[in-house]
């Protein structure tokens, strides 16, 4: 097959797709901007003028990764109880970081050093905290939690992304089930402390992403 020679914004999309690819085969370490060019059968400079440079490439991946995350958030959809709807939320966020280690990275580890994310960077990780605020706020409204929903979803967040990532590098436990174990003890021990109490199915149960 020919490489590709024009600067579309079809190259554009598939060479993001291919860099992401890379990332989940070969980790971060084996990233570079020749193999995704060399992989998207196109050339370097094709790749550096749609992106400027590597760290132009590896933005784009880090926005690739909230879109992929903001899709899955919503094909969730919300019933008439505030507290598993949350959780569930929970549970999307924990399988995506499963299922995405590498990219997951990108998104919330900064693992590479001239990727210094900036204003809009910072916005496409809002849409994701703001997801889990509007359904932190539909728990307040119905009684079930108290608190101020912004500093809740935080600390939720903050607290899932640290099990999703423990998880991944298989740090949380040796069998599925202390895995979500923990996840349970976690999560249901965080939201019992401002004000709710565990349902009898938790978080180890994991339903399809659209569920």
């Amino acid at each position: 097959m020919p490489r590709a020679k024009q600067r579309t914004g079809q190259l554009r999309e598939h060479i993001v797709q291919v860099a992401v690819a890379m990332l989940a085969a070969d980790g971060v370490e084996g990233f570079t901007t020749r193999k995704v060019a060399d992989q998207a059968q196109t050339s370097p400079p094709a790749v550096y003028e749609l992106f400027g440079d590597k760290a132009g490439l590896v933005r784009e991946v880090f926005f690739e990764g909230f879109r992929l995350l903001g899709d899955c958030f919503s094909r969730l959809r919300e019933s008439d109880d505030p507290r598993t709807d949350l959780i569930r939320a929970v549970r999307v966020f924990r399988i995506f970081v499963r299922e995405n280690p590498v990219l997951a990275q990108v998104m919330f580890s900064r693992p590479f050093a001239d990727f210094d994310p900036g204003a809009a960077e910072l916005r496409a990780g809002a849409v994701t905290r703001e997801f889990i605020v509007h359904r932190v706020r539909r728990c307040i409204d119905a009684g079930i939690i108290d608190g101020d929903e912004t500093d809740i979803a935080h600390g939720l967040l903050a607290l899932a992304q640290g099990l999703a990532m423990q998880e991944a590098a298989g740090w949380l436990g040796s069998s599925r089930t202390s895995v979500n174990r923990r996840w349970d003890l976690a999560v249901h021990a965080l939201l019992a402390g401002l004000g709710g109490a565990a349902p009898a199915t938790g978080t180890g149960r994991e339903p399809r992403i659209g569920s």
